[in-house]
């Protein structure tokens, strides 16, 4: 089904907000691609290697599946402005800071080990 089909085309200025909110989703996702990998590649030391590269993986795998959820996220509030429904609430805020506090707890014990 295409989106452009379902109810009636919104202002186009929420449209463009939700647009900037997924390009937001997306950044945040980039952000966690680019620390899996800086992690993997540009600390060496940290750790053993099985758990530096097992935490680079997870923060991998959890950018790909934050920019799914972003989009999803992005579909369900396009179809919800054309509908001219409530816009759905994400339970995506609390993962996301649990899995960043998650990171950064263990990346401050990487650095204890290794220091």
């Amino acid at each position: 089904m295409k989106i452009s089909r379902v109810g009636e085309a919104p202002d186009y200025r929420f449209s463009l907000a939700n647009e900037r909110t997924f390009l937001a989703w997306i950044r945040t996702a980039l952000g966690f691609l680019a620390a899996g990998v800086g992690l993997d590649q540009l600390a060496p030391d940290f750790a053993t290697p099985l758990v530096r590269e097992a935490v680079a993986l997870l923060l991998c795998v959890f950018a790909g599946l934050l920019a799914v959820w972003g989009y999803l996220r992005w579909l369900r509030n396009e179809k919800a402005m054309r509908l001219r429904i409530d816009l759905p609430y994400t339970r995506a805020l609390p993962v996301i800071s649990a899995v960043m506090v998650l990171a950064a707890v263990i990346v401050i014990a990487m650095v204890l080990y290794a220091g």
